[in-house]
């Protein structure tokens, strides 16, 4: 048997991320709802934290040359807050925030450079921005079994999505107030022996987008004064089986796989007033998240975790997206009237190459690169 304070500080720490960031890895995500805070047993909980990802993919070789340009790959924070509230002892309810997707890239001039000399470049890039924001409500209802509790999980989220693009053509800026999609999942828990196995789905959302093109030298074309635009795409659905026990007193196991339909992402479609419809290509695989760790209580206020992470790439060729290596750490920490949990990682980004052949605008190759990110939250139980 495993004490409670396996079952609050460890489970926490594994289920609710202590490093759960995709580190620039598999496609665009980012953060990941915490809705794990539904299998406390408290009649309320508040976590609110924030991730830091300091990613350093760059370019080796640009068009065949040596590159001297720096990362084009830049940091980013991911917010994540969750308020869980207890109906009654079956139902609970969670509002969640997050950031599940972005991404943020510019251009050094070596890499402009060979855009404008690749023939039929499109759009000569010196640097390409989006974030997403998810504000959602789930639920839980839950029965006794065996010896644990049967959980149903279910509920919506709003997302919205901002768009800016910087090129030697002019600025694009696109965005989409509103997007709905939902979540639903199975799960089991036995809190005596620290067990949990859980199945979630979340849905794909489709964004249609407004904005503006604010000329650069296209001026003496469309004029100086922005004009309109719109565009579409899709962000992928996910599923993600998580699974992990108690083995020995003190001592804990986890781990999950995440399938994500990133091939859905073919292009992002765009059309401003005055031009030929334009398109990002991406052309992406889908992409496999798989984790595995152990978590271990030290004292009684104090635990850890340890875990390895792999992010299959799903690049194709149109740009550099690799498989990813990463090593997390995280402490739970009981101080002041609540949790503290803290945690680190670094990953290694495999090499690749993207080619004109394959979409994208210019040819280039990384090599090996290193991403960082560090992660603080808090918890507080009434």
């Amino acid at each position: 048997m495993v004490s409670k304070f396996i079952t609050r500080s460890l489970l926490a720490l594994t289920a609710a991320g202590v490093w759960q960031t995709q580190v620039h890895a598999g496609g665009f995500a980012w953060g990941e709802a915490n809705t794990d805070i539904l299998y406390e047993r408290g009649n309320a909980t508040v976590q609110a934290g924030v991730t830091y990802v300091n990613p350093r993919r760059d370019f080796d070789t640009i068009n065949g040359a040596n590159s001297s340009d720096d990362p084009f790959s830049q940091d980013y924070a991911i917010p994540n807050v969750a308020a869980m509230g207890r109906i009654s002892e079956s139902l609970a309810c969670a509002f969640t925030y997050t950031k599940p997707y972005g991404g943020d890239s510019k251009y050094g001039p070596q890499a402009r450079a060979a855009d404008a000399a690749t023939p039929g470049s499109p759009n000569y890039y010196f640097g390409k921005k989006f974030h997403a924001n998810e504000y959602g409500a789930t639920c839980d209802v839950s029965f006794e079994m065996g010896k644990g509790r049967l959980h149903f999980l279910g509920g919506g989220f709003m997302q919205d999505f901002t768009y800016k693009a910087e090129a030697f053509f002019g600025t694009l800026r696109l965005e989409d107030d509103s997007a709905f999609g939902y979540r639903f999942g199975i799960g089991y828990d036995i809190p005596e022996y620290a067990l949990r196995a859980q199945l979630m789905y979340r849905s794909q959302i489709e964004h249609k987008a407004d904005g503006d093109f604010t000329p650069l030298a296209l001026a003496g074309l469309l004029g100086p004064a922005p004009v309109a635009a719109d565009g579409h795409g899709t962000l992928p659905q996910s599923l993600k089986l998580s699974l992990q026990s108690g083995v020995a007193p003190g001592w804990l196991v986890y781990g999950s796989a995440e399938w994500t339909d990133w091939s859905v992402l073919k292009t992002l479609d765009y059309n401003i007033a005055g031009l030929p419809p334009q398109q990002d290509q991406y052309n992406w695989k889908d992409g496999w998240t798989l984790i595995g760790g152990v978590g271990h209580q030290f004292t009684d206020k104090i635990a850890g975790t340890l875990n390895v992470r792999w992010d299959k790439g799903v690049g194709n060729g149109a740009d550099i997206m690799t498989d990813t290596w990463s090593v997390g750490a995280g402490a739970a920490i009981d101080c002041g009237p609540g949790q503290l949990r803290v945690g680190g990682g670094v990953s290694y980004l495999t090499s690749g190459s993207q080619s004109t052949a394959k979409g994208a605008n210019f040819n280039a190759t990384a090599n090996g690169d290193w991403a960082y990110a560090l992660t603080a939250s808090y918890n507080i139980k009434f």
